[in-house]
């Protein structure tokens, strides 16, 4: 016998199944952190994520460094090769976006983990307020409900849509107690674009400037005012405002009252909304809307109701809604 205790029989240690993950799962998130860990790199990621256009060249991500084109383009090939971006090239310039499969892993690590690792302060929950935690589980609320109702989509892409929803709208919005509702009113809306079957059923009108807060808004309101349901308008911007513009909200609320003219809101533009759309409006920004086969497409020039004085906005809603009747019954005939 030696001194050592000996334990009891029963108190022997069992282990439990090994349920880690696997070696080969393991490795390839170890290379994709590798891939990661430089601050230039997440930078650039969060720039492509954020950009309204949804993707970015060469020349726009120099921006943020001072660095050579030649070192930002080796970054994002090492990005590239993880399987975090896919890129095209027009003309003499690459473009980069999120891989459709990486989107739900970009937005966790840009807008749950890059979070929750720079607040202040130690412990589980430490650095992170309560109504941030409440918002995220909101959210994560909401973006399981929409799941279980667009059967039709993959659960995940739901939910990651969703998640982006709210991402993008939390970047401008000013009114965050409203943040819920207006996430669900975008993501229905980006949902529905998904599915819908271009050419079929009722016409839908794209209306793009850069604020969305103005001329875009107010063409939308005044085709859904005398297209009397035939057709179907709404707006985007490719960099959203954080309101509507106070004298077009005021024009709002003489074409479509109250209710609609309050709970209107900036919207950034997405690829699902110019898909979905039979005609694309730009209003000012026609270079940053993509290109699909089989949207028409117009280009309105048109003066910023923000910038012009009360005459101004009124000759302004008159050109508008002139070009709007034309467009109507362009469509009207099809």
């Amino acid at each position: 016998m030696t001194d050592a205790a000996v334990l009891p029989q029963s108190e022997e240690c069992a282990p439990a199944p090994i349920q880690a993950i696997g070696h080969d799962a393991a490795a390839a998130v170890v290379g994709a952190l590798k891939a990661l860990a430089d601050p230039l790199r997440l930078r650039m990621l969060s720039a492509i994520q954020s950009d309204p256009r949804g993707e970015s060249c060469v020349c726009d991500l120099a921006e943020l460094a001072d660095v050579s084109q030649p070192t930002v383009s080796h970054h994002l090939k090492v990005l590239k090769e993880t399987g975090m971006l896919v890129s095209e090239r027009r003309g003499t310039w690459v473009y980069y976006r999120i891989a459709s499969a990486r989107h739900g892993a970009v937005t966790v690590l840009l807008d749950t983990f890059a979070p929750a690792t720079v607040a202040p302060g130690n412990g589980e929950d430490a650095g992170r307020p309560e109504a941030l935690r409440t918002m995220d589980d909101r959210v994560t609320r909401l973006a399981e409900e929409l799941a279980d109702e667009f059967v039709d989509l993959h659960r995940e892409l739901v939910v990651a849509l969703v998640r982006e929803s709210y991402a993008g709208l939390a970047r401008t919005a000013r009114l965050t107690q409203h943040m819920i509702p207006l996430t669900e009113r975008f993501a229905r809306q980006r949902l529905a674009d998904r599915i819908r079957d271009r050419g079929t059923g009722v016409p839908q009108v794209m209306f793009v400037c850069v604020q969305n807060a103005g001329r875009s808004q107010l063409a939308a309101a005044l085709v859904n005012q005398l297209a009397g349901g035939r057709i179907i308008a709404r707006s985007a911007g490719s960099t959203p405002a954080a309101e509507v513009h106070p004298h077009v909200r005021s024009l709002l609320l003489e074409i479509e009252g109250d209710q609609e003219a309050s709970s209107a809101f900036p919207k950034p533009l997405t690829d699902d909304a110019v898909r979905a759309a039979d005609v694309v409006v730009t209003m000012g920004c026609g270079d940053v809307c993509p290109i699909v086969p089989g949207v028409r497409y117009e280009d309105w020039t048109v003066g910023d109701p923000a910038l012009a004085s009360p005459e101004g906005v009124e000759a302004i809603r008159k050109d508008i809604e002139a070009r709007v009747r034309a467009l109507i019954s362009t469509l009207a005939s099809d």
